[in-house]
């Protein structure tokens, strides 16, 4: 999975096992619902999810929750804070599922060291392809959210969607309540919506697998 991940592509076997003993990860185990990070914690390491996979939410003061991305196996999540000097996480990163996590001390990944140096400067710049790539993730996010109606998020998601997988036929990370966190609808506004849009035959859709007609 480590070799497979953004993070580290580019390197093989090899290079990645010789950069562990330097970067001295460690992984946990999470049933689904715990905790991984939580809003106001001090973030010193990035996460990597290595089976199951993570929600990022965040939530105000009255607990109103919001979604901003799901990550699988694979995918790194907390390294933006990571990055930043004494930053305190302003998101809760939550178990989708029972989840294997590995977390890797951002200081480590960017300080050279003698025995994988020539490596670590691949691993830098996966870093930094991953921070543009999460930043444009937000971007699509911000785009979906000023449209004005349920409707209009609806279709600005599912369109962008398609788009990212080059197909009318693709399917979502989201339940449904999920999908409503994501796009900051109520979510029996969204069932109804998508009932609609499935009579009027602008989309089909079978629980998370969706088409665009």
């Amino acid at each position: 999975m480590l070799v497979s991940s953004p993070l580290f592509a580019g390197c093989t076997l090899e290079q990645t096992e010789a950069m562990m003993g330097c970067l001295q990860p460690h992984v946990r185990t999470f049933r689904k619902g715990s905790y991984l990070l939580r809003q106001g914690d001090a973030v010193s390491s990035l996460g990597m999810v290595l089976s199951g996979s993570v929600l990022i939410r965040s939530e105000d003061y009255w607990g109103n929750g919001n979604i901003l991305a799901r990550s699988g196996p694979g995918s790194l999540f907390a390294e933006a804070f990571a990055c930043m000097p004494n930053a305190m996480s302003t998101v809760d990163v939550v178990a989708g599922e029972k989840t294997e996590a590995i977390f890797m001390d951002v200081a480590r990944i960017i300080s050279t060291c003698p025995s994988a140096c020539a490596h670590h400067t691949r691993l830098i710049r996966n870093l930094t392809s991953v921070l543009a790539q999460r930043n444009y993730a937000l971007t699509q996010k911000m785009g979906h959210l000023t449209k004005r109606t349920t409707r209009e998020k609806v279709l600005s998601y599912l369109s962008s969607r398609s788009q990212d997988v080059g197909s009318s036929r693709f399917t979502i990370p989201f339940d449904r309540q999920q999908l409503a966190d994501y796009l900051s609808v109520d979510r029996s506004a969204l069932s109804s919506c998508l009932g609609a849009l499935k009579r009027e035959g602008i989309i089909d859709f079978r629980k998370n697998s969706f088409e665009l007609m």
